[in-house]
C-alpha cells in the first residue's frame, strides 16, 4: 500500500481528488421519488405551468427546472401486484424503465436521498452529491421494513413464505396457492401504516376462491391474522368483510401482529394485545410486512411525531416550511395510503404550487378521498371510496343507487382491466384524476 501511495505524484493525487468530488446541482423544483407520485406530479406541474402561462401570460417551466431524484431503474404498478398473487397478470408486464415515464422536460438524479436539510433548501444523495432547490416535494413513498419481522428476510420467497409487496415474490405467492393442496394458510396483516391497507386480504380472499373452485377448501384451515382490530377501517366494509369472513370459514385473529418467523420450522410467531406472544405453525404463511416513513424523512425537519412530512391535510403544504409539499404515502395525510389517494391529491397540489409560487393563497382543498378495490373472488370485487374520518363516498352508488359495499362485476374488471391499461396510458402522463378519470378538476 505504501508503495502504490509513493508511486503517485503530486499532479495526479489532484487529478483523483477532481475526479471524486461531488456534484452539487440546482433546480427549481425538486421531486423526491419517482414512483406514482412523482411521475404524476411532474408532468401536471408541466401541464399547470403551460396552461397558466397560455391564459395569463406567466412564465412556463423551462427545461430541468423540475428534477427527479430516485434511485431505482425500475417504476412499477404495485397495485397490480395483487392481481400477480392472484394469477391473473405477469408481473413483468407491471413495470417500465423509470427514465422512460420521467418527461423529456424534466432532470432525473438516478440516485437515492440520504439526507434532506430543508433550512438550506438541500437534499444530499447516497452518492454525495449536493441538489439545492426553490421548491420541494416529497413523492418518496413508504420504507418496506422487512428486517422488522425476526426470520423474515431469510425465509422470503421459500418455506412456503411469501409476500405480494415485493416485487420478487409476488408471484411466488401464486405458486404456493396453487402447490397447496390440504394444511393451514395464514395471511397476515402488521399493526400500524400499510399502503394500501385492503391488500393484505385481497389475496387471501382470490387464494380461498381458488381452492374453493379445486374442491379443496375443506382441507385447507385458513386463517387471517391481523394487527388491527377489525377486517377494516371504514366501519361500512368492515361490516360486510367480517360478514363474508364468517360466511366464508375464515378464521379471524385480530390485533395478532406478526413479530417473527422460523420458515424452516414452519412456525410464525405473533404479538396478542396483551403483550403475549402466541406460535402457529403453517404450510403457507402469505406476509404482509411493516412499514414506515424513510429515515431521511423521519429525521428531516420536514417530519411529524410519525415521521411523516407535516402537511395541511386540505392544501398539501408543509406546516413547517412554505417551499416545501407533500403527497402520497410519505406525507401525513389521514387517509388511506393508495394510487387513487394520490391521483386524487395531485391536481390540488400542482393547483396549489402555482398558486403559491405565484404570490396567491392556495385555495384548492383534497377532502381525504381515497379507493380500495378489495377482490373477494374470480369475478368480483367491493369497491370501497371513502374520505377524511372513514366517510362513504361512493362514485357509482350516489349516480346508479346500489351498495358499493356488495361484491360487483362491473368493480372487478376495473381493477383486473381498466385501472393497469390507465395507469400507465394516462396516470403516468398526468393525465388521471382518480374519481374523474380523464377529466381535469377545476378549482375555483
Amino acid at each position: 500500500m505504501s508503495f502504490v501511495a509513493s508511486a503517485v505524484r503530486p499532479a495526479a493525487r489532484a487529478t483523483i481528488a477532481s475526479a471524486v468530488r461531488h456534484a452539487s446541482t440546482h433546480h427549481k423544483i425538486v421531486i423526491i421519488g419517482g414512483g406514482t407520485g412523482g411521475i404524476n406530479i411532474a408532468n401536471q406541474l408541466l401541464d399547470t405551468y403551460a396552461r397558466e402561462a397560455k391564459s395569463s401570460g406567466s412564465e412556463a417551466l423551462k427545461k430541468d427546472d423540475i428534477a427527479i431524484v430516485d434511485g431505482a431503474s425500475l417504476h412499477h404498478y404495485q397495485p397490480g401486484w395483487t392481481l400477480v398473487g392472484a394469477g391473473l397478470a405477469n408481473k413483468t408486464d407491471l413495470n417500465r424503465p423509470l427514465a422512460s415515464l420521467v418527461p423529456s422536460d424534466v432532470r432525473l438524479h438516478n440516485a437515492n436521498v440520504a439526507e434532506i436539510d430543508a433550512a438550506a433548501n438541500k437534499i444530499t444523495t447516497a452518492t454525495g452529491d449536493s441538489i439545492t432547490y426553490d421548491h420541494l416535494i416529497v413523492a418518496a413513498g413508504l420504507d418496506i421494513k422487512w428486517g422488522a419481522i425476526a426470520g423474515l428476510p431469510e425465509t422470503l420467497g421459500k418455506n412456503g413464505v411469501s409476500s405480494i409487496y415485493s416485487y420478487d415474490t409476488c408471484d411466488v405467492a401464486q405458486n404456493d396457492i396453487k402447490a397447496l393442496k390440504c394444511g393451514k394458510a395464514i395471511f397476515t396483516q402488521p399493526a400500524g401504516v400499510v399502503k394500501c391497507a385492503g391488500a393484505p386480504q385481497k389475496v387471501m380472499w382470490m387464494a380461498e376462491d381458488a381452492w374453493r373452485s379445486a374442491g379443496i377448501r375443506d382441507e385447507i384451515d385458513l386463517e387471517f391474522n391481523t394487527g388491527m382490530g377489525a377486517m377494516f377501517a371504514v366501519p361500512k366494509y368492515a361490516k360486510a368483510l367480517e360478514q363474508l369472513r364468517v360466511d366464508r370459514g375464515v378464521k379471524g385473529a385480530f390485533t395478532s401482529d406478526l413479530v417473527a418467523v422460523d420458515g424452516q420450522a414452519h412456525i410464525a410467531t405473533f404479538k396478542q394485545a396483551d403483550g403475549t406472544t402466541v406460535d402457529k405453525t403453517f404450510d403457507l404463511l402469505h406476509v404482509v410486512p411493516k412499514m414506515g416513513s424513510h429515515a431521511f424523512v423521519a429525521k428531516s425537519a420536514l417530519a411529524d411525531a410519525a415521521g411523516f412530512v407535516d402537511v395541511d391535510a386540505a392544501t398539501l403544504q408543509s406546516k413547517k416550511f412554505d417551499n416545501v409539499w407533500s403527497l402520497g404515502d410519505s406525507s401525513s395525510l389521514p387517509t388511506s395510503k393508495t394510487a387513487a389517494a394520490i391521483f386524487s391529491q395531485t391536481p390540488v397540489l400542482a393547483h396549489n404550487f402555482h398558486r403559491v409560487a405565484h404570490g396567491k393563497t392556495a385555495n384548492a382543498s383534497y377532502d381525504g378521498y381515497t379507493s380500495c378495490p378489495l377482490l373477494v373472488s374470480y369475478g368480483k370485487l367491493i369497491l370501497a371510496e371513502f374520505k377524511y374520518g372513514g366517510v362513504p363516498d361512493e362514485t357509482f352508488g350516489s349516480k346508479f343507487g346500489f351498495d358499493q359495499a356488495k361484491p360487483a362485476r362491473f368493480a372487478y374488471h376495473l381493477k383486473k382491466d381498466v385501472f393497469p391499461w390507465a395507469y400507465f396510458n394516462y396516470a403516468m402522463k398526468g393525465q388521471w384524476f382518480g374519481r374523474n378519470s380523464i377529466f381535469r378538476p377545476t378549482f375555483n
